[in-house]
């Protein structure tokens, strides 16, 4: 039987808010010369089986789209994955920073700070809320001071080693419900730092979306630091992620826009085999 050659595409897995290998939160970078379906995205993401799968097209001079994906869905907007994106464009593939990337979530741009890579997002500020989801404290295993909602939920404990502890069920935060997220509930802890090196720590956990705990989450962040920032009365903190992986970020708040610094390293450069039938051509999405 006739068999069609395989195509082959370089991928890169980074791990990304991280200083070395096996820290932080590992993405896989897939350039591209033209669109996959999305179907064959969506599979080559469940088969990384890593919290997001970027995939990149040029889209003019110094300019990217960008999409995302997790084991599950493709999310509109994802840091961690845009800070490994950027890594292999500037490491891997020669582009200069700035880089600017057209995205779902509108332009996010990308800037160097020495040996950091600089996020510039919209900031997402949170309100108090008394209305949190049935269940809330059940599945965290604990009671927060306060809970918050933003883009997520926020839930405020009176130290940091309350959040380094938790041991959530998260069968039961998947069954949180949250109907400005079409149900997808998904629960950020913090507290104030107790290390005498960071500001804050937190931890981020979205069982509904296929991650039952995100290693390091620069989403959670454009949150967090609006939250602590009126809080502790200063807009640059340094934040920890406390998650078994942990990852550190450098964040500012410049009004409504959230710039979050962070360090990548390249854990693997792989080829991947898909079968020609599946690669009909896409044209770039609007």
């Amino acid at each position: 039987m006739f068999r069609h050659t395989p195509v082959r595409l370089t991928t890169y897995t980074v791990d990304a808010f991280a200083d070395r290998p096996f820290a932080g939160n590992p993405a896989v970078v897939v350039p591209l010369q033209s669109w996959l379906p999305d179907a064959l995205m969506q599979a080559m993401a469940a088969e990384h089986n890593v919290s997001e799968t970027a995939f990149f097209v040029a889209d003019g001079p110094g300019q990217w789209h960008l999409r995302w994906f997790n084991p599950k869905v493709e999310v509109p907007i994802c840091g961690h994955a845009t800070l490994a994106t950027a890594f292999v464009l500037v490491h891997e593939l020669g582009a200069p920073a700035p880089l600017r990337f057209r995205t779902q979530a509108g332009i996010l741009s990308v800037s160097r700070d020495a040996d950091r890579f600089v996020l510039d997002f919209p900031a997402n500020v949170p309100e108090w809320t008394h209305r949190s989801p049935p269940g809330l404290a059940a599945a965290l295993g604990a009671v927060p001071r306060e809970v918050w909602k933003a883009r997520d939920w926020i839930c405020l404990f009176d130290n940091a080693e309350t959040v380094r502890a938790l041991t959530p069920d998260h069968a039961r935060i998947a069954s949180l419900s949250d109907p400005m997220q079409g149900g997808q509930a998904r629960v950020i802890v913090t507290a104030a730092a107790d290390d005498g090196v960071h500001d804050i720590e937190s931890r981020y956990f979205a069982a509904r979306v296929g991650v039952n705990e995100d290693p390091v989450t620069g989403m959670a962040h454009t949150q967090l630091v609006p939250f602590w920032a009126r809080r502790l009365g200063k807009t640059t903190l340094v934040c920890r992620q406390s998650s078994p992986r942990g990852g550190t970020l450098w964040c500012d708040l410049a009004g409504d826009r959230v710039r979050l610094g962070g360090h990548a390293v390249l854990y693997a450069r792989s080829e991947v085999c898909l079968p020609a039938e599946r690669l009909i051509a896409q044209p770039l999405s609007a």
